[in-house]
């Protein structure tokens, strides 16, 4: 009988299969495994499935939560506004940003050269000396003395002696001559090479001293560029400091441009769905009253979803829609919301009395269902006083009775976007706004924009970015000429998403645009209450002007890209500074 014990550890399962032969043995064995591992991969496919649909129902349910909250905070717009009022804080407004670059660290310097280990003291080795060997002289006895024959054996006995001692007292002379100059052979090697390895010592000496010196003088460098860079920096956050603060003084002083400067950082502070829009024209009128032209979210900004579902069978997602009655209702609410919230959060942060009266006048862009085509009108206009608008309880109000017992105009059903006339329209006119004349018909490509009168420069300018704005509506306005480099122009654009008011500064310059030019543009944006500033120059700008522009409302065009924007309207002309320089030095 054979025997065989197998196992499953999945499922924890284990059987002693038993059988008349080896191979009956396993092929029982093998049936078991296989019934075994199919009944664990079923259990693991449900697992999973258990595992997904969790997963899904739980996504689901956060979707949900999510839309929720989004038709919470729309229900709630004017509600949680009004709960605390509306205040800048002015160090808010300063720079806080801190040095970002790190101070070069000190490179480690290259050790020198170790130097070759002195020669050893010269060994003294004698001259060798040779040994002088006395002749043997042989001792004759009676017989020697009788006998010649062999008296003479004897004597060439010991002159063979003889010969052998001075043979070998000369092979000693010769070995001693031998080692005395193998030594002094080797001590020329040794004194030669020690020779060769000093002077390599000392040119690695001399390059290790040279890199280290241009380390030092780089570190140097970069030492003195870091600080610089920080300098600029910190000069830099203190001048836009000290801008906040000339801003929060004219604006104590109930300058014009500084209090609407003042209403555009209230309405930018306030927190509304990214899918609203976020522009808006102020005005500030003589007798106090705040006219706001206010972009409102069309109906496509509002939530389209009611909750989402897993379906488990399909492993998808469904979207469940809100209802038509739905978007109707609430799509007025936060209407109504929005404007009586705006209205609060401007009388709010009147802490200086700058405003007896808002005249909140809110614009909707959206697509006209039966021609296709953009449409931008005004839906609703509401005028308030500030004792009358501050004195409502606008926590318990009906945001739609509310604008009705304001005498404001609507139509009765905002979704339907039907246009209704404002009450109060903002004024483009600007005493500093003068007539311009045309310039541009005048060029050719011999005009050389760089050398051309600077006052036929500016009305250049604004010919040409009036062509520019003309396009979607806007117009651009000329000021006084000044020289000064202050505004020369302003632009209207009503793109709700690019436009607004616009300051245009044209610099006629022969040598590179620095930072200090941008920063006063950036000051003249901020004091005009405008959203973007343009310099236009008939050269370039640094790489400091480029760095302080970047991730501000500000666009820098250099010469190369102003001869570009006149050839798309059809004009020619050319830049040559270094002609203009000429001229220049020509008429001083």
């Amino acid at each position: 009988m054979w025997e065989k014990t197998i196992r499953h550890d999945g499922l924890h399962a284990y059987r002693v299969v038993r059988g008349q032969s080896q191979h009956e043995v396993d092929m029982k064995a093998r049936l078991q495994f296989a019934q075994w591992e199919e009944r664990w991969q079923n259990k693991a496919k449900l697992q999973q499935n258990r595992e997904d649909n969790y997963a899904g129902r739980t996504i689901a349910l956060e979707r949900t939560v999510e839309l929720e909250r989004q038709r919470e905070v729309l229900a709630t717009l004017l509600s949680e506004a009004v709960k605390t009022p509306t205040r800048l804080d002015w160090e808010s407004l300063k720079p806080k940003a801190t040095f970002h670059l790190l101070s070069p660290t000190l490179p480690k310097s290259r050790p020198l050269p170790i130097a070759p280990a002195p020669l050893a003291p010269k060994a003294n080795v004698p001259l060798p000396a040779l040994q002088l060997v006395t002749p043997i002289a042989p001792e004759w006895t009676l017989v020697e003395k009788l006998l010649p024959f062999l008296k003479a054996k004897k004597q060439r006995t010991a002159d063979a002696l003889t010969q052998t001692l001075v043979a070998n007292a000369q092979k000693e002379y010769q070995k001693q001559l031998d080692f005395k100059d193998a030594t002094e052979t080797k001590r020329r090697q040794e004194e030669e090479a020690f020779r060769l390895a000093h002077q390599e010592f000392l040119k690695a000496s001399e390059e290790v001293r040279e890199s280290n010196k241009k380390l030092s003088t780089s570190f140097d460098d970069k030492v003195m560029a870091w600080r610089a860079a920080k300098i600029a920096f910190e000069r830099e956050q203190e001048g836009l400091s000290r801008q906040i603060e000339v801003f929060k003084g004219s604006y104590l002083a109930r300058e014009e441009i500084a209090v609407t400067s003042y209403f555009y950082e209230i309405l930018a502070k306030s927190q509304y769905p990214d899918t609203f829009p976020r522009e808006h024209l102020v005005e500030l009128t003589p007798e106090k009253t705040l006219i706001l032209d206010f972009e409102l979210p069309a109906p496509s900004a509002l939530p389209t979803t009611k909750e989402v579902k897993y379906i488990s069978v399909r492993a998808a997602f469904q979207e469940i829609p809100l209802s038509e009655a739905w978007m109707k209702k609430n799509y007025d609410e936060v209407i109504y919301q929005i404007c009586l919230r705006t209205l609060w959060e401007l009388f709010s942060s009147d802490t200086i009395d700058a405003i007896r009266s808002i005249v909140f006048n809110g614009w909707v862009r959206s697509v006209d269902r039966a021609t296709g085509s953009e449409v931008h009108a005004c839906v609703m206009s509401l005028e308030s006083g500030k004792d009358e608008f501050l004195a409502i309880n606008l926590s318990q109000v009906d945001p739609r009775t509310c604008f009705k017992k304001l005498k404001g105009v609507a139509a009765s059903k905002l979704i339907e976007l039907s246009p209704v006339k404002p009450l109060l329209t903002i004024s483009r006119d600007d005493k500093r706004f003068l007539e311009g004349y045309a310039v541009a018909d005048r060029l050719d490509d011999r005009t050389n924009l760089a050398a051309m009168d600077w006052l036929d420069f500016e009305n250049l300018i604004r010919e040409v970015f009036g062509k520019e704005f003309s396009k979607g509506g806007g117009e651009v306005k000329i000021t006084q000429a000044s020289r000064d480099g202050g505004v020369d122009a302003i632009a209207f654009d009503p793109d709700p998403i690019r436009g607004g008011k616009i300051v245009i500064q044209a610099k006629r310059y022969t040598n590179t645009v620095g930072v200090s030019a941008v920063r006063d543009l950036y000051g003249t944006v901020h004091n005009e209450g405008a959203n973007k500033g343009i310099l236009v120059t008939t050269s370039d700008f640094g790489p400091d002007a480029y760095a302080f522009a970047k991730d501000k409302p500000i666009t820098l065009l250099s010469g190369g890209e102003l001869l570009y924007l006149l050839a798309q309207h059809g004009h020619s002309a050319k830049i040559d500074l270094a002609e203009a320089k000429r001229i220049a030095a020509e008429q001083s």
